[in-house]
């Protein structure tokens, strides 16, 4: 059995050392690293251990590691990036933090890019606001039909990503009462959040077209499912976790997802269609992931003090 490659980009904020307040530094930061030679080249280049880009705000960076076989390697791989961009971090006074919102009350900074000026003119406080991290997953595919027969079948589990994975429940200072209110923030863009069924490779892409065509978005790159077929690579993008604490929980979640996609695919060469679940319900099921995790957490703890 072939084992598919896989790779990881984290999004990482910028804070002080002292006080974990965001700072807008990430221009500095990217300087740094590019005099180490830890910088991309620009969104279009192929993801490696030394990429470290911008985001949308001033106040974070990503890091993307490189197609890897091995989950060992992964996990090295991972590690690296978050060692290079602390290392870049700390050369403009600052330090990163795996935290997919900032627990502290903060005015993002918004990166003074022609696409992200365009993205906050269109689209308001949706834009300004959206400081949060996330952990996309890249997993190898043979072909864009393969793709789209597996985005149909993974649906139901991927709220269970978002639930194993929730890091976020704070809010400008303020506990939200979610484990992971990224979701809830991100759920803003119009076209983020799950999708139904496509059934055929040509259906995905004529949806994704028909949204382009609508005006709402500014290009392809918005379209901001889930889980979606990589524009760029011959992945499948996974994009519903928030970015995990460690390097190693990472790692687990990029294997979860790799044995997610492998699984599907089995069911594919079955014929096995998979649950028809319809995406009013898989909607709830998201909401409940982002919430749920926190509220039996705290369950636990209060029978425990019984």
């Amino acid at each position: 059995m072939t084992v598919r490659s896989v790779g990881v980009e984290e999004e990482l904020l910028l804070v002080a050392a002292e006080t974990g307040q965001p700072l807008a530094v990430a221009e500095s930061a990217l300087k740094a690293a590019c005099q180490a030679g830890d910088h991309g080249d620009g969104a279009d280049a192929e993801p490696g251990p030394r990429a470290l880009e911008f985001e949308l705000q001033r106040q974070q960076l990503e890091t993307a590691t490189k197609p890897c076989r091995f989950l060992s390697e992964l996990r090295e791989e991972l590690r690296q990036g978050r060692a290079r961009a602390a290392a870049a971090a700390a050369k403009a006074g600052a330090r990163v933090a795996a935290l997919a919102t900032s627990p502290v009350q903060v005015e993002p900074e918004l990166v003074r890019k022609g696409r992200y000026l365009m993205m906050a003119q269109e689209y308001g406080l949706t834009a300004h606001e959206q400081l949060t991290c996330g952990c996309h997953v890249h997993v190898g595919i043979s072909s864009p039909d393969e793709g789209v027969a597996v985005l149909d079948r993974i649906r139901p589990w991927l709220p269970v990503l978002l639930a194993l994975s929730a890091n976020s429940p704070y809010w400008q200072g303020q506990d939200s009462g979610y484990a992971s209110f990224r979701y809830q923030a991100w759920s803003r863009w119009p076209t983020a959040g799950p999708t139904d069924a496509f059934g055929t490779v040509e259906t995905y892409r004529r949806t994704v077209r028909e949204m382009v065509g609508t005006g709402t978005l500014l290009d392809s790159g918005m379209v901001y499912f889930d889980a979606r077929l990589s524009e760029h690579y011959p992945t499948l993008e996974i994009r519903a976790a928030d970015v995990p604490m460690t390097a190693e929980e990472s790692a687990l979640l990029a294997a979860l997802v790799r044995a997610l996609v492998a699984t599907a695919t089995a069911a594919v060469d079955r014929g096995d269609p998979g649950p028809v679940i319809p995406g009013e319900l898989l909607r709830l099921a998201y909401w409940r992931a982002a919430w749920a995790s926190c509220r039996m957490r705290s369950v636990g703890k209060g029978r425990t003090g019984r």
